[in-house]
């Protein structure tokens, strides 16, 4: 499943662990999510960062394009 394909309200599971609630049927380097993490809050999320969704027959793992994968290794460049 691609990142463009995940649409609002389903459920996702983001690198860190964390679960969230899909906020918008965007499509790009960021999309809006509603993150269980300490806090409940929505924000925006990197697309790369969501590693898996849950679909009516199971949680399906997440496919990055060639943009989203550039825009991981950049966000790796400036926190390493």
């Amino acid at each position: 499943m691609k990142t463009s394909e995940i649409k609002k309200g389903m459920r996702v599971r983001l690198n860190n662990g964390w679960y969230g609630i899909m906020m918008d049927n965007m499509r790009g380097t960021t999309r809006v999510v509603e993150v269980e993490g300490f806090y409940t809050e929505i924000g925006s999320v990197y697309s790369h960062d969501i590693v898996v969704a849950q679909t009516p027959t199971g949680w399906e793992a997440v496919v990055h394009t060639a943009k989203e994968l550039q825009c991981k290794e950049m966000d790796k460049a400036f926190f390493a």
